[in-house]
């Protein structure tokens, strides 16, 4: 993706008529992500299990001056995927963000996952992000430029403290590392940048439980003494969506208060 030749830091971070993908866009950190980008301009494709949450947050966010639809997706099947994709061209004639945000966990102690655990949280967090990848990228590839933004976890960066007995979630965010990183290398040629943002402690419908259960321990190791609110997310999503990271790949942003320093 082209930086603008003025070389403006406003221009940079303008997103105004790029069209981004955000998987598991309508509640939570992808929410809070599409926010961002809508606020600097980006036209949205919300897309999650739950089409009722994206539409909600889609209408929401069209107060923003900017284009939003809204699908039901499972990013575990290829064809639902591709259903997202091709109602995306077909709307805006292209793809500029893809922002791999669909996730789940399950909390059991390694000891007792089962296979079938197991297999649903990596099937939803790597292999989802795979072939969202792989699906965009297809569209990217043609246009020569794009920029996809993995989420992954600082859970996939070191071993995750006792109370966060998820290892099938660690391990998927840890894939997703490694995916991000040999992407970006396959696919720099075709103009096509990929980086990853490592979130640490956000209170949302996933984590809250174990914040209520362990918050004060988790603080514990947070340099910064609180968790992400809303907006933490947006400026690294804007950052590494727009030209402002047009000599960035490959990297994995972690946005944890200093956690992991």
């Amino acid at each position: 993706m082209a930086s603008d030749q003025s070389g403006h830091s406003k221009h940079l971070f303008d997103l105004t008529g790029r069209v981004a993908v955000v998987t598991g866009g309508g509640a939570g950190l992808g929410r809070q992500m599409a926010q961002g980008l809508a606020e600097m301009g980006a036209n949205l494709v919300l897309c999650a299990r739950k089409q009722e949450r994206c539409e909600q947050s889609a209408e929401e966010f069209r107060a923003l001056g900017v284009a939003t639809m809204a699908m039901g997706c499972d990013v575990t099947k290829p064809e639902s995927i591709q259903l997202v994709v091709d109602a995306a061209v077909a709307r805006f004639g292209g793809i500029d963000i893809l922002i791999n945000n669909a996730g789940t966990s399950w909390g059991a102690p390694p000891e007792q996952m089962t296979l079938e655990q197991w297999n649903k949280v990596i099937a939803t967090n790597l292999t989802g992000t795979f072939l969202c990848s792989q699906a965009v990228g297809k569209v990217m590839i043609g246009q020569r430029r794009g920029k996809i933004i993995n989420i992954a976890s600082i859970a996939g960066m070191a071993g995750s403290p006792e109370a966060l007995d998820a290892i099938g979630y660690s391990a998927s965010k840890g894939g997703v590392i490694t995916l991000t990183r040999d992407l970006a290398r396959k696919w720099a040629a075709h103009g096509i940048y990929v980086n990853a943002i490592s979130p640490g402690w956000f209170p949302t419908r996933m984590s809250s439980a174990l914040i209520d259960r362990h918050g004060d321990t988790f603080l514990t190791s947070i340099p910064l003494g609180r968790f992400g609110n809303d907006h933490d997310l947006k400026g690294a999503a804007v950052f590494l969506a727009s030209s402002a990271s047009d000599y960035v790949t490959g990297q994995v942003l972690a946005v944890d208060g200093g956690q992991t320093a």
